[in-house]
């Protein structure tokens, strides 16, 4: 069998192979996409059900960074970017038998009861403490070290619940929050950096994109990938395969694959991998027992995303974005979205809907749960939460990622100076996605995006 001649092979169609594809094809490079599933988008899927629009696997983004808009205005004809309700904007932490909103201005800093007064000094003098000099610090000392225990307690670890459902011990700033140890090391504070990095952003209008909304797209995030894939060309992207493996051979790459049992070989110049880290010692089997560990150690949170929907809603006010659960509160759920509020056209007029979410670095044992346990922990904890009479959603549905979350803690150094090692030995070999780099789909646009660019460079 002759073997098919590509420019390119990206392996994993979720959002960060799919965007390296698309521009990639744009710039004319013959591109093939190999996806294990049986459709493209990765964990990023939307559902229309009973009146309920709703996610499976991310609920939204943050434009945190241009690349994002500029993606969606080249597929503006196929997709529409939009942001979160601005009235909606307000967060809630948990603290006692309640919902307190998160400071947005110095007066409400300073009354809220979620910090202690010390530590409200503490952050007064923030600007005038010394840079830390461990860059492998944890989070929760480095918080300390900063801003003190209650901040830590009541406004990080809850913030590190909704986005990494992990542990504020185990993940590293350098790699997990680059931007927040950046701040520290660049400009000697958060405070002074912010202030910084505001008055760059006004002096460069591409930076001023990054406004930091929370955005979806019109009708569901699925029809971003659902848009990458129709640009890219379907006949570009062999989906359901099975086996796959690469070969380093004679400058190239050999790719072979199983679709459908039907066996696939493919030689390319250049193989881009976005698969989580678990999977790559199977599909590069030329790396060796150290660089295969360096990937096969990556720790992922397990997470459980529990929908409900309810055409009358009868509980608390819920114009807000939604509320985290800090770990000292020893509650059974991470966070609740309140997703109708901040998004148009998801729930029927006067209803409502939520997304829960469960599990986590706290409590992986939760994702095992049958659907009858889970919906028990929600019985138990969402009334209370969320002031309902009795729980009673018309609509649920229940959504399960063993390898939700890559947590970036100290083995992220061994594992980003492996990336680079490979990449050197293996020139054309490029080993991206959740691995490095980040973890929000911003972060991974930004990433295709620059590898792209990379590759029309040269």
């Amino acid at each position: 069998m002759e073997p098919i001649r590509k420019d390119v092979i990206i392996i994993g169609a979720g959002l960060t192979g799919l965007t390296i594809a698309f521009y990639l094809k744009k710039a004319g490079l013959n591109v093939t996409v190999l996806e294990k599933n049986e459709r493209t988008g990765g964990v990023i899927n939307s559902y229309n059900e009973e009146g309920f629009l709703f996610e499976a696997g991310p609920n939204t983004g943050v434009l945190s960074h241009p690349e994002v808009v500029e993606l969606f205005e080249e597929l503006e004809d196929k997709c529409t970017l939009i942001t979160a309700n601005p009235e909606a904007k307000k967060r809630y932490i948990w603290k006692g038998k309640k919902w307190h909103a998160i400071p947005s201005g110095p007066i409400s800093a300073i009354t809220t009861p979620l910090f202690k007064l010390k530590d409200k000094f503490k952050v007064l003098g923030e600007p005038w403490r010394k840079p830390g000099t461990n860059p492998m610090e944890n989070l929760s000392d480095f918080v300390k070290r900063r801003l003190g225990q209650s901040i830590l307690d009541y406004a990080v670890d809850p913030f590190v619940s909704g986005v990494y459902a992990g542990d504020t011990n185990y993940l590293i700033p350098k790699y997990a929050l680059p931007k927040l140890y950046n701040l520290e090391q660049n400009y000697g504070s958060f405070i002074k950096g912010t202030i910084q990095k505001g008055k760059e952003k006004k002096n460069n209008p591409r930076l001023q994109k990054a406004t930091r909304e929370v955005f979806s797209a019109k009708g569901g995030l699925c029809m971003l990938t659902n848009a990458l894939t129709q640009s890219i060309g379907e006949e570009n992207i062999l989906l359901s395969c099975d086996h796959t493996s690469v070969i380093p051979e004679n400058n190239q790459f050999k790719i072979q694959t199983k679709q459908t049992d039907k066996a696939i070989e493919i030689i390319a110049g250049k193989v881009i991998s976005t698969i989580g880290g678990y999977s790559i010692p199977e599909t590069f089997p030329f790396f060796n027992e150290v660089q295969s560990k360096a990937f096969a150690q990556l720790k992922y949170a397990k997470v459980a995303q529990v929908i409900l929907g309810f055409n009358k809603w009868e509980g608390t006010d819920i114009n807000a974005f939604g509320g985290l659960v800090p770990s000292k509160e020893n509650k059974k759920v991470l966070g609740v979205l309140f997703t109708s509020s901040f998004f148009s056209n998801r729930a029927p007029k006067g209803g409502a809907l939520l997304s829960v979410f469960t599990g986590g670095v706290r409590r992986p044992e939760q994702v095992e749960m049958t659907d009858e346990q889970l919906l028990d922990v929600l019985k138990e904890e969402i009334p209370s939460m969320m002031g309902l009479a009795k729980f009673n959603p018309d609509m649920v549905r229940i959504f399960r990622y063993k390898h939700a979350i890559p947590q970036y803690g100290a083995d992220s150094k061994e594992r980003f100076e492996t990336i680079d090692a490979l990449q050197k030995q293996y020139p054309g070999l490029i080993l991206a996605g959740g691995i490095r780099d980040g973890i929000g789909m911003a972060d991974r646009i930004k990433q295709a995006k620059t590898i792209a660019d990379q590759i029309i460079a040269n």
